[in-house]
């Protein structure tokens, strides 16, 4: 099939788009739709390097597209310059909430980072509450047309500034109130989750779940520390834990492979990879294996058993969605719906909400695929 195309999987009865799935990365001003951005940026006196939406849509994809993760973040210059009003920042959400829904996403996890959107005003906690109106107006619309979803907020700290418990705290004051969880974001290497020590331990104390970005622009001894000392429950993208596999070929033609100290934690204790696909290539982040889909390590780790996960990452950046990303690793990797499926349980299963919400979600995917392949 063609990612390009939503055809059915062999033995499935409808496109990969109406199957329901599960978005763990995606980053809010990773999501806007071009022409938002235009609208947005007007009122501002804000000025873009495109004038209509399909250029401003083909020029985000070039720029990031450098195969360098910090040339890939400076995209975001332009979309947090738009979202720094709260009728802007509920707009952006909303739009992200029925984005995903028509993508048939029945559960996404937005992150984002109040601090960088404080320069007209707001508040970090105005920010917060923008954002919660933004996605309780998309789930209220979406399901009173008889669709259903939900959506959560992921609190984001900068890594390379210092912050960290300021946000610990602000994330914990809204955990009743939409935000789900908590996640350190940014420039990677030179950063590690030590730097915000303070932040992960009031986290800690309060019972609060944390992700944190580990294995994409760095490698094994980050993914080491988002686990030890950021107390991490999944790692943002942690493809980069292929570095800890050694693979051998013997003159027979066998095949061994050999987990080293860190792989092997996170593979027997189920700890979840928040893979982005498109967004890895783009970034560089599997350079040491290659330059196409086919050689993303995604394989290797699903066949060796660990609990991999598929996102979006940025969905405007990567000019993707969920249903896309899917598409892309079916056309590398020859999957079929019961892999699909796996990837939506994986992540159901480890979302931030109590076991009876991530229990609904299983069963919801589960009900999804059985009725696609003609089961349910």
């Amino acid at each position: 099939m063609s990612a390009a195309d939503d055809l059915a999987l062999p033995g499935s009865r409808t496109g990969l788009s109406a199957l329901p799935k599960i978005s763990l990365h995606d980053h809010l001003d990773g999501g806007l739709r071009p022409q938002t951005i235009i609208e947005l940026a007007e009122p501002l006196g804000i000025g873009l390097p495109a004038a209509t939406a399909p250029e401003l849509g083909a020029w985000f994809a070039e720029k990031s597209d450098s195969g360098s993760l910090v040339e890939y973040l400076k995209t975001f210059d332009v979309t947090i310059a738009v979202m720094q009003t709260a009728e802007g920042l509920t707009r952006v959400a909303r739009e992200s909430v029925e984005d995903l829904a028509a993508d048939g996403v029945i559960y996404g996890e937005l992150r984002w980072a109040p601090e960088q959107h404080l320069q007209r005003g707001l508040t970090l906690d105005e920010a917060v509450e923008a954002v919660q109106r933004g996605i309780d107006s998309a789930v209220d619309r979406i399901r009173g047309a008889g669709g259903w979803i939900r959506a959560g907020q992921l609190v984001s700290a900068m890594r390379h500034l210092d912050r960290g418990t300021e946000i610990a705290e602000l994330a914990l004051r809204h955990r009743d109130r939409g935000v789900v969880g908590f996640d350190i974001a940014g420039p990677e290497a030179g950063f590690p989750p030590s730097r915000m020590h303070e932040a992960f331990d009031v986290l800690a104390r309060a019972c609060f779940p944390a992700t944190v970005h580990a294995g994409e622009a760095d490698g094994v001894d980050s993914i080491l520390g988002a686990l030890v000392d950021g107390r991490a429950l999944r790692l943002g993208h942690g493809v980069r834990i292929a570095e800890d596999i050694t693979i051998e070929r013997s003159d027979d033609e066998s095949t061994f492979v050999t987990l080293g100290r860190v792989a092997q934690w996170v593979k027997d204790r189920g700890i979840p990879l928040e893979t982005s696909p498109s967004s890895n290539l783009q970034t560089g982040a599997i350079a040491a294996w290659g330059t196409t889909m086919a050689d993303h390590p995604f394989d290797l780790l699903y066949q060796l058993g660990f609990r991999v996960t598929v996102n979006t990452d940025n969905r405007l950046m990567s000019a993707t969605t969920l249903t896309r990303e899917l598409g892309l690793l079916v056309d590398a990797f020859g999957y079929e719906l019961d892999d699909l499926e796996a990837f939506q349980l994986n992540a159901a299963e480890v979302a931030f909400l109590p076991l009876e919400d991530r229990e609904e979600l299983i069963e919801r995917v589960g009900a999804g695929f059985a009725a696609a392949s003609g089961l349910g």
